[in-house]
């Protein structure tokens, strides 16, 4: 268990766990995560602004097939930069067979993030992956082992399926992905199929196998996965983290403000947890030297903490957005709300309450509902037998004609843009319209008055770690 490190700093997308804060917790000897999530628009936004520093385009220059990266660089590199009131241009959907260049972004998106987060240090570094996207997950994964990657962690869904594709990715061999399709039978269920040796034809590099963690909420699912392969360990998060959130256990009931209302179903059972014999992480307010002691008592082998590095100067989040909540954090004023139908995908969403965000009523009615991005729609059968994507958060109209029911798109929002907005990548409309931010948090920034002098000062992610490990 000792090779494992202490400390993990949690895979937050979209582009929050960039490589620039996974390099920076690594190079500490800690892990460092890159956010796999929507990595490739990520990526694909980043060279559309011109690559200023040149990482990305270095970072290429490594990749195995050259011939891929002049494709990619064609498509989406703009020398200097789009125009401040351009609009990026999209990669292509992802569909259950999707065009060839939608895969190679993917992969190349993914090797360039680890393999920069790898650079100037030997710590080790991960990627962190939501199984519910999984039309994404195989390129990606594969795009991740190209570069070396020494962790995968994957939650968000029960990822039993990726055992066995680690083992037959790393060999360069086909694999196939069972995907969830709603009014099919899981029997019924479609598969996905990716063959590293369509799209690597030089002569694929050897690979090493990376430890997997999965991202779990009980220790049911945790029992269960242990039967899937090989299991390196558990990351337990609880309902106080950052993001998505498992739903309580039972039927949904609300506090009084609106927020799922969790109970002792929902608490995991430690004891059980060690009877597993495998090292496990604590996740979900654990953001304190006090709260890392607590873990190593019960047994755990270390904490995997968020929020604290999400507001560090080496984090994605726009610099203008990260001064706002560390100061309204600090003055102990941050509201975090647990938006139980915020999210496309049915699970209970952490929005932090900030002005000029889609957090705020007037905002979010200002915007025109559009799915541009759809990487949390849900796969569906058509009438024809062939499988289509709807997003509660599109327009309602083409949902509820897709078969969707009006009750599920009450109050959604499109997190794929107001997370990218987060970051700085914001869609620019033809009509002048600018996508508003969408801030996810976790309930607990007392942190931030062990890091800060005050109100308007900024740490940076070795003090966030110098205080977590102290």
């Amino acid at each position: 268990m000792l090779e494992h490190p202490r400390l993990i700093q949690g895979g937050m997308g979209i582009g929050v766990s960039c490589w620039q804060l996974a390099r920076a917790v690594a190079s500490l000897g800690q892990l460092g995560v890159v956010s796999g999530t929507g990595i490739d628009v990520v990526f694909s936004r980043q060279l559309q602004l011109g690559d200023k520093d040149g990482e990305l385009r270095e970072a290429l220059e490594n990749f195995p097939d050259q011939t891929i990266v002049r494709r990619i660089l064609n498509r989406y590199f703009i020398p200097g930069g789009i125009g401040p009131t351009d609009s990026f241009r999209n990669p292509l959907r992802f569909t259950m067979q999707p065009p060839r260049d939608v895969i190679e972004l993917a992969i190349c998106a993914n090797f360039c993030q680890i393999w920069l987060a790898k650079q100037g240090h030997n710590g080790s570094v991960g990627v962190n992956y939501l199984e519910k996207l999984q039309l994404p997950l195989l390129p990606s994964i594969y795009g991740a082992l190209l570069a070396h990657v020494d962790y995968i962690l994957i939650g968000a869904g029960i990822p039993n399926q990726i055992p066995a594709i680690l083992e037959r990715l790393i060999q360069h061999q086909e694999v196939s992905y069972r995907v969830y399709v709603s009014g099919s039978s899981p029997s019924d269920d479609p598969r996905l199929t990716f063959n590293p040796r369509d799209f690597l034809h030089e002569s694929p590099p050897p690979l090493t196998m990376p430890y997997f963690l999965p991202i779990v909420s009980s220790t049911v699912l945790a029992q269960r996965l242990m039967k899937a392969g090989r299991i390196d360990g558990f990351i337990i998060e609880g309902p106080l983290a950052g993001g998505h959130n498992a739903p309580p256990r039972g039927s949904l009931q609300l506090t009084e403000n609106g927020e799922p209302v969790y109970g002792e179903k929902d608490t995991v059972d430690i004891d059980k947890l060690k009877g597993l014999n495998h090292p496990f992480w604590l996740a979900g307010t654990y953001a304190s030297p006090e709260r890392m002691r607590e873990a190593l008592e019960c047994g755990a082998h270390g904490i995997q903490v968020g929020s604290i590095f999400a507001l560090c100067e080496e984090s994605g989040i726009d610099d203008g957005l990260k001064r706002a909540i560390r100061s309204r954090g600090y003055r102990g004023e941050q509201v975090i709300f647990t938006d139980p139908f915020a999210s496309p995908t049915g699970f209970p969403f952490k929005v932090a309450s900030v002005p000029g965000t889609i957090a705020e009523t007037e905002v979010y009615e200002r915007r025109e509902r559009k799915c541009d991005i759809g990487r949390l729609a849900q796969l569906f059968i058509e009438k024809n037998g062939s499988v289509g994507s709807r997003c509660s958060g599109e327009p309602t109209k083409r949902y509820i004609a897709k078969g969707g029911r009006m009750e599920d798109s009450v109050g959604r929002k499109c997190l794929c843009n107001g997370l990218l907005a987060t970051i700085g990548l914001q869609q620019r409309r033809g009509n002048g319209y600018v996508e508003p931010p969408l801030v996810t948090m976790g309930n607990d920034l007392s942190f931030l008055r062990k890091l800060m002098s005050d109100e308007t000062s900024t740490y940076t992610a070795e003090k966030a770690v110098r205080y977590l490990l102290s």
